[in-house]
């Protein structure tokens, strides 16, 4: 018999890593080939490593809860042969997406200099300089429970080489004295200044121990939600957020789509939704103000030349996931639509690619579905910039006519725009956010799809 070593799939361009979060087969299970043998989780996305060949599964290389490097081997199979197959790394997910050059625009403030060195003190990851390998999740742990580095060097770990792992860090943390960690300080010193400058405080985010009483329940955030939990507070703390509101007639547009849904449904077998409408006009006004479609690094602005559109989407769990439709602008409305159903399926059905969540350049999030008419939705980060339209309702308004002013029922929808003022001013944010209701307000209700 011979051995074949599986490796951790390569599993998009920007994934170097994942976290195994099921064996689905045990040592000394007979495997078919394209038998699912364990469940990994890259960021938001949960994926599923089939097995290319037929055999014994012989060992696990890893445990649940560690993290594994692309290209590493994770399980051993034992198949017919003599020699010792080399490691193959199992079929890819997805094919990497080509990506447009990008272009780096830098920002002239003044004092930046100055600021260097206190930037780069207050932004260095914790729990890296130290020889001891600790894993993305136990570091995530680490920080969310405020230890310091010598208190995660002092953890017994009981995973593989003395690793610290997921339920030793935890069982730390249960006894450990609850004490908060002091506030850092860091001076900013200034040279031939008339007048003395503040300190910069750096505030780590510390954990808020709470007490329940008898009649509370207790519910524990699943991985998920503490990677969505995670990614909102760097979000605030990161961006200053600025939000601008308009309210758009969308009259024209709702009545062409209901004059053309049941035939597109009976040509295309799928429904047209409002969103695939929605994100056109989105991709237009993003061509057209393209210092919106950026993201920010230190102090430089880098404008993206691909249009990359991801859309919130609730899952039913109750958790939320961003896939992204990859250079929207390009795209047809039937595209478009095609694309968004396709994504919205596979996200309910826990089907996407870690690649399907990548890449985004800009966020539209749909709160109208949920009855909402506004909101203020936080910055899906390293973008600049996330777009959020409420329920359309029906509303006596003023309609401008060439023989004068009348009320007339109209379909009106708010559309707001949180933007990080870093980069984007009001009259940018404001301008877009305009030219996108602009685009709604005057679809062209003769229009063929």
């Amino acid at each position: 018999m011979a051995l074949y070593k599986l490796l951790l799939p390569k599993m998009g361009e920007s994934v170097s890593e994942a976290t195994i979060t099921k064996w689905l087969k045990q040592p000394g299970d007979l495997i078919d080939e394209d038998d699912t043998l364990l469940e990994i989780a890259t960021d938001k996305v949960d994926s599923e490593v089939p097995s290319p060949v037929k055999g014994v599964l012989k060992e696990h290389c890893y445990t649940v809860d560690q993290t594994v490097q692309v290209g590493e081997v994770v399980a051993i199979i034992e198949i017919e042969g003599e020699n010792e197959e080399p490691a193959i790394q199992a079929q890819e997910n997805t094919a990497p997406s080509a990506t447009a050059p990008e272009e780096i625009i830098e920002l002239n403030i003044p004092g930046v200099d100055q600021l260097t060195n206190v930037a780069a003190e207050i932004s260095s990851s914790p729990y890296e300089n130290t020889l001891r390998f600790y894993s993305p999740l136990v570091k995530n742990i680490a920080r969310h429970e405020g230890l310091s580095q010598d208190e995660l060097d002092r953890i017994q770990g009981t995973g593989a080489e003395g690793r610290v792992t997921k339920e030793d860090i935890l069982t730390y943390v249960t006894h450990r004295d609850s004490s908060s960690a002091p506030t850092k300080s860091i001076p900013v010193e200034h040279t031939n200044t008339a007048t003395e400058s503040p300190k910069i405080t750096s505030t780590a985010p510390s954990h808020v121990h709470t007490v329940a009483n008898g009649s509370d329940e207790i519910i524990e955030m699943d991985r998920m939600r503490r990677l969505i939990a995670d990614h909102m507070v760097k979000s605030v703390q990161t961006s200053p957020h600025v939000c601008s509101f308009v309210e758009a007639d969308v009259t024209n547009l709702v009545l062409w789509r209901n004059k053309v849904k049941d035939a597109y449904k009976k040509r295309e077998g799928e429904n047209i939704t409002f969103t695939p409408l929605f994100i056109e006009a989105i991709s237009k006004a993003l061509k057209d103000f393209p210092l919106v479609n950026i993201s920010i690094d230190g102090y430089n602005i880098i404008k993206k030349k691909n249009i990359n559109i991801g859309m919130a989407a609730a899952l039913p769990n109750g958790n939320l996931i961003v896939p992204v439709i990859k250079n929207a602008d390009q795209l047809s409305l039937v595209g478009l639509s095609k694309s968004v159903n396709d994504l919205a399926q596979r996200s309910r059905a826990n089907k996407l690619k870690p690649d399907d969540t990548q890449d985004g350049t800009f966020t539209f999030t749909n709160i109208g579905a949920f009855g909402n008419i506004m909101g203020t939705p936080i910055i899906n980060q390293p973008q600049a910039a996330i777009l959020a339209v409420g329920t359309i309702t029906k509303k006596p308004a003023v309609i401008e006519t060439e023989y004068g002013d009348m009320i007339g029922i109209r379909h009106m929808m708010y559309l707001s725009l949180s933007y990080d003022h870093r980069a984007i001013d009001g009259a940018l944010g404001g301008t877009f956010l305009k030219r996108v209701a602009d685009y709604l307000e005057n679809w062209d209700s003769n229009r063929v799809i």
